[in-house]
């Protein structure tokens, strides 16, 4: 399942959102320009690394080295791949806006950066020994996806499904698909066959979704109400 837009309508400009979308593509384009060696090093460099938070592992001195704090904010704006900036960028667009427009401008930026805080200390928390990078804008989007659920459970989500052969498009509520991705990142988490092994933060997607979803409480405006109602019929295919 792919989410592909929602039916909210627009109540402000997702001025944020294209920001931070393009902040991120800009980053990812100077890292493609980089040569692989070039490359690693600004990932070493720029990357959360959790062992370096408290003090038990260091660079190489060749690896320019970045305040380990400051690595919490400039890891959170690389990516490791076409594919994991291309997934990333297409949720934060399709729930992003609707969140920003909730909160306001302003409100959301500190709300987007404190999510990928939260996120960030949730996986160092859970694994303070860790030497590998942690790259990527997950942790901060996992943040808007637990507040989009919190507003607006019942919108409807275009979704390009796959049934074998056969691609469609079809709405679904929008507690099924976050709701379904929550309990994934939490059952790798803590089940037997954890991504952590595949490099993935879960643990910072479960941070993130839970800060925002508890943020989103007391960061929205006081006239947007929590657990919104569907406007259209769910489960229906496009162009019905």
């Amino acid at each position: 399942m792919l989410p592909l837009s929602d039916d909210n309508p627009r109540i402000l400009s997702p001025i944020v959102t294209v920001c931070l979308i393009a902040a991120c593509i800009l980053v990812f384009c100077w890292q493609v320009s980089l040569s692989d060696q070039e490359g690693t090093a600004a990932i070493l460099s720029l990357g959360l690394i959790p062992a370096r938070i408290f003090g038990n592992a260091h660079l190489a001195p060749e690896v320019l080295a970045t305040p380990a704090w400051v690595t919490i904010i400039t890891s959170m704006f690389l990516h490791g791949g076409l594919l994991h900036i291309a997934g990333n960028m297409l949720y934060l667009w399709v729930f992003g806006h609707s969140v920003e427009g909730a909160m306001g401008h302003s409100r959301f930026f500190v709300f987007y950066l404190v999510c990928g805080l939260a996120a960030a200390f949730a996986q160092v928390a859970a694994n303070p020994s860790a030497t590998e990078p942690m790259i990527g804008a997950s942790g901060a989007i996992s943040g808007v996806l637990g507040a989009y659920l919190v507003l607006y459970p019942k919108a409807n989500i275009r979704t390009l499904v796959f049934l074998g052969i056969f691609v469609t498009v079809i709405r679904i509520p929008a507690f099924v698909i976050l709701g379904l991705w929550f309990l994934v990142q939490f059952w790798n988490a803590l089940g037997p066959g954890s991504s952590e092994a595949e490099g993935v933060a879960v643990w910072a997607h479960v941070g993130g979704f839970i800060s925002g979803a508890i943020l989103v409480l007391v960061l929205r405006r006081p006239e947007i109400e929590l657990f919104q109602p569907a406007r259209f019929r769910p489960f229906t295919r496009e162009g019905s």
